[in-house]
């Protein structure tokens, strides 16, 4: 079955950076678009980046310019570097499959000082 584990979060400063990745299996992942999540304390889960599997991207305004969505086909991950971070940034950051919205556990970015 689909399975994702997201790992690189951690507490950061702001206008530091983060780099979290996205390890998949369970399918064909080169055939996926992919893309990332953020839930923060009271709020929706809102998307933050995704890739198609030609590697178009796209971005909400929030952070377009800061956050670079990639994917690796052949070690099957889906990487999102994080830059100029902010302490609205702060969230648990989840990847998500395209082939049926599988979500991974999801991990915790802080940006604070």
């Amino acid at each position: 079955q689909v399975q994702l584990v997201e790992s690189g979060g951690g507490l950061v400063q702001p206008g530091g950076s983060l780099r979290l990745s996205c390890a998949a299996s369970g399918f064909t992942f080169r055939r996926y678009a992919m893309s990332w999540y953020r839930q923060a304390p009271g709020k929706e889960r809102e998307l933050v980046a995704s890739i198609t599997s030609g590697g178009s991207t796209n971005y909400p305004g929030s952070v377009k310019g800061r956050f670079t969505i990639s994917r690796d086909n052949a070690k099957y991950t889906v990487n999102l570097q994080m830059n100029s971070l902010k302490p609205e940034d702060t969230a648990v950051y989840y990847c998500r499959a395209g082939i049926d919205g599988s979500w991974g556990q999801g991990t915790q970015v802080t940006v604070s000082s």
